[in-house]
């Protein structure tokens, strides 16, 4: 009897990490869809991929290749190649496997890089795969699965309009002592950039400059 209601317990708390990971064990998600893709001439050729909250107000740039912005926008666009691409022959295999993709998520920032991982189900059960943001996306556009990003992810480097804040009710801003206005002057710059590559739609540049403030602010 003891041994049974050891088991249950055990099962019981592996459930709760499973769903919950909140705490440590799960990723606390928050579903995405694609804005769209922007580019500019001093990209070098690539892109800025830019995902939105379902129900709320903050974006999230991702630097991509110009090949899988190619793949993703063809698929969005309803374009079929004369020939598979890439991301067509990996639905491909894994149809052919007689499995599915169920959704994918951009887990972890890490050293300014992004990383995602894409959910197979399987025939008895699902298994996580590592993969770049660019090919999991690539992906759940081909099968209209979600797309996910973790709050974690969200909260460090997504960014908001300015207009949009005051929407959502933020508290109005007011003007600091002197001694913070000097000491916050970089900060407050980079802000007023990020603000204006925004409202412009120059996502790649947002990208670069959220990334400076980040290292600022984590300086501090």
């Amino acid at each position: 009897m003891e041994r049974v209601a050891i088991q249950g317990v055990f099962l019981y708390t592996r459930f709760r990490c499973e769903i919950f990971f909140s705490r440590g064990c799960i990723v606390e998600k928050v579903q995405v869809d694609i804005l769209g893709l922007s580019t500019s001439p001093s990209s070098g050729g690539a892109y800025a991929l830019i995902l939105k909250e379902l129900n709320g107000n903050r974006r999230l740039p991702i630097i991509i290749g110009a090949f899988e912005a190619q793949s993703i926008a063809l698929e969005m666009e309803g374009i079929k190649p004369p020939r598979p691409l890439t991301h067509d022959l990996m639905k491909n295999i894994i149809d052919t496997f007689g499995v599915s993709l169920q959704d994918v998520t951009i887990n972890e920032l890490r050293d300014g890089t992004f990383y995602a991982k894409i959910t197979i189900e399987g025939v008895s059960d699902s298994q996580e795969v590592d993969s770049r943001p660019s090919d999991a996306i690539a992906l759940a556009v081909r099968y209209g699965v979600p797309i996910f990003v973790a709050e974690e992810v969200l909260n460090e480097a997504g960014i908001v309009a300015e207009g949009e804040e005051e929407e959502a009710g933020a508290e109005p801003k007011t003007d600091p002592p002197a001694a913070i206005k000097k000491h916050t002057s970089k900060l407050e710059q980079l802000q007023t950039s990020l603000h204006e590559a925004i409202e412009k739609e120059e996502y790649e540049k947002a990208a670069k400059l959220r990334d400076d403030i980040r290292k600022l602010t984590m300086g501090d």
